[in-house]
């Protein structure tokens, strides 16, 4: 439940439209719902201003779904590491949804409709849009604007030139690269923007899936960058989102993810 839903179930409880026993029946799930299997953090969005997040790798097509029904009605919701099996039967489910083949991702619910705030989401390669594309459904989830830039990596230096008035523009990058991880520690020498980089396992043999560019990234001498686990292109978009949020003063509980893994 939703910080929105509790105050309107407050306000129609001072109103005389509901009862006690009517609004405590619908508060008892707070701070949690036990499924069994998993325990949906129900007041999660009143500590942090997100529900969360469903991971959906190693659990059941039946898991999910029973997850995914008890969390919809209550607020969008973003799933993660969903194969392609399990995003056939959610849009079957929720028509609605926002599904993401190759990122392995769906969204079920709506924006936010109060939009304040822009994260560029660039990526060095195409090969990298599918981590991309987790920062960008995140952040907008979060009520956060989205430039997304593709294909700028350090081949072709004149292609992020090119981009760099878009980049200042935002309030944070994220920048996503594989192979040796350089973009990030070009794009923080040319923007005032803070940088959130994220290394993915795109490249060759010594890119050791992902390790090779993540090393980089820790090592630049480029100041003002943060740097993600390897693929972590949802945790990115959490939490520059939450960081635009915060410091723009507009967290709201009725945002739509929290941290992956937790379902």
């Amino acid at each position: 439940m939703n910080i929105e839903k509790i105050r309107g179930l407050l306000e129609n409880l001072k109103q005389g439209k509901v009862s006690v026993e009517d609004a405590m029946h619908q508060l008892e799930n707070l701070p949690f719902k036990d499924l069994e299997h998993t325990k949906i953090d129900s007041h999660r969005s009143l500590r942090r201003g997100a529900p969360e997040a469903v991971y959906c790798e190693d659990k059941t097509e039946d898991q999910v779904l029973e997850i995914l029904e008890e969390m919809v009605p209550e607020s969008s919701v973003l799933a993660t590491r969903v194969n392609s099996e399990v995003l056939e039967k959610i849009k079957d489910i929720y028509p609605e949804a926002l599904t993401y083949p190759e990122s392995n991702l769906a969204f079920i619910g709506e924006y936010p409709d109060d939009i304040e705030g822009k994260v560029a989401v660039v990526t060095a390669g195409t090969s990298d849009i599918p981590v991309a594309r987790k920062s960008e459904v995140t952040a907008r989830s979060m009520g956060v604007d989205v430039d997304t830039i593709f294909d700028v990596g350090v081949s072709g230096l004149h292609r992020v030139i090119s981009v760099r008035d878009r980049i200042v523009e935002a309030d944070m990058a994220i920048v996503v690269a594989g192979m040796e991880g350089a973009l990030p520690s070009v794009v923080a020498g040319l923007v005032d923007t803070p940088v959130i980089a994220v290394p993915t396992a795109v490249g060759y043999g010594t890119n050791l899936n992902g390790i090779t560019p993540l090393l980089g990234m820790l090592n630049s001498c480029a100041p003002g960058i943060t740097v993600v686990n390897i693929g972590d292109g949802y945790g990115a978009g959490y939490f520059a989102a939450a960081t635009i949020n915060k410091i723009k003063g507009t967290s709201d509980a009725t945002s739509d993810i929290d941290t992956e893994g937790d379902q």
